[in-house]
């Protein structure tokens, strides 16, 4: 079989492979990998394919965002990942609960458009995330047997459940969403994942429900652990060990520098890492998943490590075919350059610390595609935004359309003319 790609030269970073970086190309066939080492230039299958230069460039698994809301033009929280993509390295976009049993098919016909794989964890809310809370406060949208058949139904594409557990999203309900969504990924066999915020109900109430692979989003949440010393539970160490998935879930609300130091002091570091990009977080405080990437090198997590949480980790917990240049799988890459600069990051909360580097992706890779530029819908209306987030907005869309119309971008231009939006 004769090559369609070869990027050259690159040092390759696959979690699923033991080591770091290794100098290697890339060999891309029909969509998936055909070959990794070094100097598939020189063999026969390279004849007229397409050759790209990436030395000096960090070549990884396409980005395996294990939380975000892509259900865009139906729902408070929704945007559409495809502007984001091509800048960002995230091929696989795993939407967390956006749509539920009475909304779910129309998502499912809303995202073939997309040029990203979105596997999906179905709401255990019928009604989804039309709101921007409160889904799961009147229990008879928490229909069990219409989960499941809507689940069974589309079990190609949901790879599990989400329940947001809060004050606000299940009220009077209490644990209630959750013990019914622990019902739902029982009778289908597929894991859960549950949001924390603002009790109640609290964690020592919520964590020991969960099993053995079901997944704790915003697990450094600040709002969640205000209340305890050093921000831990004694419930979570108890969680973590009985095989809890950790996850970072950054979000506008989600994510304090503090407590996940103070976990990370206890042992307990998050197994993935994700941004919950939706339409409150893209302009800031997450931006991106690169952005968040960053935020863990900023508390000393090695860069292989959160490659890993950002890859292979998140499509293991689901079971995708995603996360890995093993040969024969999809070929999803994301090219990008590590820009050798101190970079100060916030939290949700304005508590800053310092990246050794920038994570600035150069070309985004979908089973053999670049991804082209796109530019971005404007917020929605019910998105606040301050004057300097606009201005980056206009700015940004002069850039986007700039870039549109060369075949390559300068990743030192990337990182100029996309400016970060707010704190």
């Amino acid at each position: 079989m004769r090559w369609d790609l070869v990027l050259r030269g690159g040092d390759v970073l696959d979690p699923a492979r033991p080591g770091g970086p290794r100098r290697a190309d890339v060999a891309i066939a029909r969509g998936r990998i055909a070959g990794v080492g070094p100097g598939l230039t020189a063999e026969p299958a390279a004849a007229g394919a397409q050759t790209i230069d990436v030395s000096g460039r960090l070549v990884t698994p396409g980005l395996v965002d294990l939380h975000t809301h892509v259900y865009a033009g139906a729902t408070y929280w929704g945007i559409d990942p495809d502007p984001t993509a091509w800048h960002s390295g995230v091929t696989t976009w795993v939407d967390a609960g956006s749509a539920g049993a009475f909304t779910y098919p129309a998502f499912d016909r809303d995202l073939r458009r997309y040029t990203v794989d979105v596997p999906v964890l179905l709401n255990i809310s019928a009604v989804g995330l039309a709101a921007s809370t409160g889904e799961s406060r009147a229990l008879e949208n928490c229909d069990v047997d219409l989960a499941v058949a809507t689940a069974r139904a589309f079990g190609d594409r949901v790879r599990g459940f989400k329940v947001r557990v809060d004050r606000h999203a299940v009220g009077p309900s209490g644990l209630e969403p959750l013990r019914r969504a622990i019902e739902a990924g029982e009778a289908c066999g597929l894991p859960v994942m549950v949001h924390i915020g603002a009790a109640p109900p609290t964690l020592g109430e919520i964590l020991p429900l969960l099993r053995a692979g079901d997944i704790v989003t915003h697990c450094a949440s600040g709002i969640a652990a205000a209340a305890l010393p050093g921000g831990l539970d004694p419930a979570a160490k108890e969680a973590y060990a009985s095989g809890v998935v950790f996850d970072i879930g950054h979000g506008s609300g989600g994510f304090a520098f503090d407590i996940l130091e103070a976990q990370l002091a206890a042992g307990l570091k998050p197994h993935t890492v994700s941004s919950d990009l939706h339409a409150r977080s893209l302009h800031g405080p997450v931006f991106d998943l690169p952005t968040t990437m960053a935020k863990m090198l900023a508390v000393g997590w090695p860069l292989a490590e959160v490659v890993a949480a950002a890859t292979r980790r998140p499509a293991e917990v689901l079971g995708l075919d995603a996360g890995t240049l093993a040969v024969g799988a999809s070929a999803d890459l994301a090219v990008v350059e590590i820009v050798e600069e101190p970079w100060t990051v916030a939290d949700v909360h304005g508590q800053v610390r310092t990246a050794p580097v920038r994570l600035v992706n150069e070309a985004t890779y979908r089973a053999g595609r670049r991804l082209p530029a796109r530019l971005p819908e404007p917020p929605a209306p019910w998105i606040p935004l301050t004057d300097a987030q606009r201005a980056a907005l206009a700015a940004r869309d002069s850039a986007v359309r700039a870039m549109m119309t060369r075949p390559l971008v300068n990743p030192d231009e990337l990182a100029e003319q996309f400016p970060r939006t707010g704190g």
